[in-house]
């Protein structure tokens, strides 16, 4: 099966596209490559690839294609709040857009990336994927808008499966260190701080790269009619958390760690809790292999080997909004996120 995976050179790419290598899937990439310099620790594996953004990308590249893995998009809530309407330019109409060249290149199946953010401000409840959206930021409007959208292209020639990500965690070439997991360690590692801020209440579901990479390997392997225009919770019961037991946990991981709360920490309006029953019941490739004990010394490992510091994962370089700003004044990126001078 030949596969087209946009956004191959983010923090979920980078470590999905070895996966799909060594299950004999031939793959091309694409990306803008905004992260270009914040690679983190070992190399990225090369496939054929191009560097182009979303918004750019034409029928020619689409041709030839059996399937679209589509993880490419402003990655969190701060990069989303920066500009609201590029947000909603970026992840909602340059999704839609794709997928409707997809379509009509004849690509039979198209995964996206959603998000379990979908449902925001949900409360106590385990929400399965009938359960109603409440997003409440823009990068979560954004992700429902798409499944909207596309779904109603779905027919007998045109596939498409949602995977509405848990919060992500993990060690990857684009490590990202705005993940509750990923921070609370890193915090943890560098300042003997385990460091929450909001009052550690809130829900939170969690799921490891290699499990969302392992949920598309499972889609493009299962028979077509098994995920066709079907959406998936993708983590396992077990992973739901609250912000102040991840904490726990990272205190148990990292020696000589207390917790410390934010002054003034107050609530974090997303909460939820999700049932992720029916891709273990429906997708049989899919076994997640991690949980957040084993994410949180996968971390701590990572961190020792490359002597991470403090200014490292709060600055600039790993940082995606601070990145990002840094891009723009220097003059490299333009106001619409698209490069205006080469690397």
């Amino acid at each position: 099966m030949r596969v087209l995976v946009t956004g191959h050179l983010g923090y979920i790419g980078t470590v999905m596209v070895p996966m799909l290598l060594a299950e004999g899937f031939d793959v091309v990439g694409l990306d803008s490559d905004l992260y270009e310099r914040s690679t983190f620790g070992e190399g990225i594996v090369n496939v054929p690839n191009v560097k182009k953004d979303l918004r750019d990308v034409e029928l020619s590249d689409l041709r030839g294609f059996d399937a679209v893995i589509h993880l490419a998009g402003l990655s969190n809530d701060p990069l989303g709040d920066l500009n609201p309407n590029l947000t909603y330019d970026i992840n909602h109409l340059g999704s839609v857009r794709l997928a409707e060249l997809s379509k009509k290149a004849g690509v039979r199946r198209f995964v996206f990336s959603s998000s379990c953010s979908n449902y925001g401000a949900g409360g106590e409840d385990l929400l399965n994927e009938e359960s109603a959206f409440n997003p409440v930021t823009p990068y979560g409007i954004s992700k429902v808008r798409v499944e909207q959208d596309v779904s109603k292209m779905a027919d007998s020639g045109f596939s498409p499966t949602f995977l509405r990500n848990a919060t992500a965690f993990g060690v990857s070439p684009r490590l990202r260190f705005d993940l509750v997991l990923n921070n609370l360690t890193a915090w943890a590692f560098t300042t003997g701080k385990v460091f929450i801020k909001s009052d550690g209440t809130p829900w939170r579901p969690i799921v490891h790269i290699a499990d969302i990479s392992r949920a598309f390997i499972a889609v493009l392997k299962a028979p077509i009619e098994a995920a066709h225009n079907q959406a998936f919770n993708v983590a396992r019961n077990e992973d739901n958390y609250r912000i102040r037991e991840l904490a726990d946990i990272v205190k148990a991981t990292v020696p000589d760690t207390v917790i410390e709360y934010a002054k003034d920490a107050g609530p974090d309006k997303r909460c939820y809790r999700v049932d992720s029953t029916k891709i273990l019941k429906t997708l049989p490739y899919f076994k997640p292999a991690w949980d957040a004990r084993k994410g949180a010394e996968e971390l701590l490992k990572a961190y020792r080997n490359v002597g991470l510091k403090l200014d490292d994962f709060e600055g600039p370089k790993y940082k995606r909004i601070d990145h990002i700003k840094m891009l723009l004044s220097s003059g490299r990126l333009g106001p619409d996120l698209r490069w205006k001078t080469t690397s």
